[in-house]
């Protein structure tokens, strides 16, 4: 054979082979991930990626959600999330599964916050942009018709202790910051649900001392050796009898922050007087309860303070729903 027929009979090959693969990816194109992110129901009104610092920085944003057909024409109380990831990951998408139930009630607002992560910042730009998002919600309650003096907050593992946080230095002015165009404006929240975050975290031990941490990223170095950062924080270095309400949820065999945590805050709170729950989920990890009665002692717990309802929100042990296969 020729060598011209063989590069002939070679090149004929080549486009039989890539033809047929070209066709094959057509007629089965890659299979996207399928979209599980809680969407926006028609009966709210959202507005997204708001600046609440005053900055071009996308970590600095809030998500803005209010109902359509509010159920009052006075000025609605605000449930703000503020989500989890160990403070190095996570965004204030996550927090849509948890306010969009309440706001499409008609008695609420809800707002959900993103702030600065550890691969960017370290303590305490995290709470600095928290409150500085507290503080632009009342600084926009009157164009936005929210009630300044309800705000709730709630939050999830590191957004469990920034909420712990907002609720025990409302009147800390070192940990106030100077962010965004409302200075003027406190940063006070009127309750708090902790769910599972860190407490105190010279107390927390073990992998959590270790240099690469997520508390280690968080302070700027191992936990033992910034002992002083890592106390100023700690929500439970601030509890004082002027503290709101809080709520703690935990799972009591939680795997990645001891339920002791939550333990310890609630005897700092209640030694100084505050009104202090803890609601352990029996056998529960970190997160992952799926049981539906923790979403209605979170609703009984707004409505008994941010709408001044006749509500007993019980500390009674939840148990556990089944485990759901992490993705």
């Amino acid at each position: 054979m020729k060598p011209v027929q063989i590069a002939l009979m070679i090149a004929v090959l080549t486009f039989l082979i890539t033809g047929t693969s070209v066709m094959a990816q057509n007629l089965n194109p890659p299979q996207q991930r399928p979209d599980r992110s809680p969407k926006i129901p028609e009966s709210i009104h959202a507005e997204l990626d708001l600046p609440y610092a005053a900055t071009d920085n996308r970590a600095q944003r809030l998500d803005l959600l209010l109902p359509k057909s509010p159920k009052s024409d006075k000025p609605l109380p605000v449930v703000v999330f503020i989500h989890g990831g160990a403070f190095r990951a996570g965004d204030k998408h996550s927090g849509l599964g948890t306010i969009v139930p309440l706001v499409q009630t008609g008695d609420y607002a809800g707002a959900s916050v993103e702030y600065r992560l550890t691969g960017e910042a370290i303590w305490p730009a995290q709470i600095y942009d928290c409150k500085a998002a507290i503080r632009w919600l009342k600084g926009n309650a009157g164009k936005y018709n929210l009630d300044p003096n309800r705000i709730g907050v709630i939050g999830t593992s590191a957004g469990g202790h920034l909420v712990a946080m907002l609720g025990t230095s409302g009147s800390v002015a070192s940990l106030e910051g100077k962010l965004g165009d409302y200075l003027t404006e406190n940063s006070r929240v009127a309750c708090v649900i902790d769910e599972y975050g860190p407490t105190d975290l010279l107390t927390m031990g073990g992998s959590h001392d270790a240099p690469h941490s997520p508390e280690a990223d968080l302070v700027g170095g191992p936990v033992q050796e910034n002992r002083d950062v890592a106390r100023n924080a700690s929500p439970v270095t601030y509890v004082a009898s002027d503290n709101p309400p809080i709520l703690m949820i935990h799972g009591t065999n939680d795997p990645a922050v001891p339920f002791t945590q939550s333990q310890e805050l609630l005897a700092a709170l209640k030694k100084a007087g505050v009104d202090a729950t803890l609601i352990p989920v029996e056998g529960a990890g970190h997160g992952n309860f799926n049981t539906p009665e923790v979403p209605l002692r979170v609703r009984e717990f707004f409505d008994k303070h941010l709408r001044g309802l006749d509500v007993a929100v019980s500390d009674k042990p939840i148990a556990a729903g089944p485990a759901t296969p992490r993705r």
